[in-house]
Parts: C-alpha cells; sequence; structure tokens
C-alpha cells in the first residue's frame, strides 16, 4: 500500500510539471526571433486577475531591429484609461541557443528557449502599482512572469503569461501580436 501511494504521488507531481518548450520541437512554422520580431508590429491584450476578471486592455506599437544575433523590440503601450507605456527590449541569442533579454523595467535578465513555433520566457518584472504594500520603492512590485508565445503563422503570434509573486499567482497576460505581410506594408 506504501509503495502505491509513493508511485501515486511520483505521478501526480510529474504530472504538474507543466509543459516544456522542448515539447514543441516538431511545431511549424518554425519562430525565429530575428525574423519575426523585426520590423513593424502591433499587439493588443489585456490582464485578468486571479478570479479571470478582465482588469487592464491594451495595444502595443513594436519596432524591431537587428544586428546580428541582437535585437532591440521598442515596445510602446496604450492602456484602455489612456496611460501610456514604453519598454525597450535588447535579445541576444547565446551560443547554446538560448536567449537573454533585458529591459528597463526588468530584474536581472530574461532567460528564455526556443523550439519548434514556442518561446518560453521566464523573468522578474517590476510592475508599478497603486497599492503601497509589498513595495520596493513606494510604488513596485517585483513579479515574476512565466511567458508563453507560440507563432501561428507568418502575421500571428499569441503570448500567455502567468504572473505571480512568492508562487503565488496574481493573474495572467494574454496578447494577440500581428505582424503585416510584406504586401500589407508596400500599401
Amino acid at each position: 500500500m506504501r509503495t502505491l501511494l509513493i508511485c501515486c504521488l511520483v505521478v501526480l507531481l510529474v504530472g504538474c510539471a507543466g509543459p516544456q518548450v522542448n515539447d514543441y520541437a516538431s511545431e511549424q512554422p518554425r519562430l525565429e526571433l530575428s525574423d519575426y520580431f523585426n520590423g513593424d508590429l502591433q499587439a493588443w491584450g489585456m490582464f485578468q486577475n486571479r478570479s479571470g476578471k478582465v482588469v487592464k486592455r491594451f495595444h502595443v506599437a513594436m519596432t524591431g531591429t537587428w544586428s546580428g544575433d541582437v535585437g532591440v523590440l521598442d515596445e510602446r503601450f496604450t492602456y484602455s484609461d489612456g496611460s501610456t507605456e514604453r519598454r525597450v527590449w535588447t535579445l541576444k541569442k547565446q551560443a547554446d541557443g538560448s536567449w537573454r533579454g533585458t529591459a528597463d523595467d526588468v530584474q536581472g535578465e530574461a532567460v528564455g528557449q526556443v523550439a519548434g513555433n514556442a518561446l518560453h520566457w521566464r523573468y522578474k518584472l517590476r510592475l508599478k502599482v497603486d497599492d503601497s504594500t509589498y513595495v520596493v520603492d513606494d510604488s513596485t512590485y517585483v513579479v515574476d512572469f512565466d511567458d508563453w508565445m507560440f507563432l501561428m503563422d507568418g502575421q500571428v503570434m499569441l503570448n500567455r503569461a502567468r504572473m505571480s509573486k512568492w508562487g503565488i499567482d496574481l493573474g495572467q497576460v494574454t496578447l494577440s501580436f500581428y505582424k503585416p505581410a510584406a504586401a500589407e506594408k508596400s500599401e
């Protein structure tokens, strides 16, 4: 009986591990960050709190530029309440194929891996909030992002990110990226 209980616990824990980026290695189309995040893109997104309520909607206008394995992604956010924000990522491909990213509001580096059509990022984001509980400097939380992006075709990428603090789920961000086709750009 004890052995059966231990086996059940092991199976349960392994099942809770969640997907790994290599689970998507054979998925198409293959995601090349320097191709997809090159030029002008648009994204539309929302933040849902842990109960699922949409508490913030936004649009992002982005421009990506590359020099070899280093890219700069300039993101300009406009929120549904009219407020704006800007984040400029510097993305660097590593010798082992992984990715590192930095931005002013990212604590340390984002670490990511691409396989097939998927990118999995993990990073800590300094998030401005209106509440003074658990703050770093009067108005900032440092939250953990577990960020997944999936290339659907040459133009559309879907993104879902889980936000947490001390292992407690705070909510999720959902985005839909759109990259105009070459024909659309020339019109």
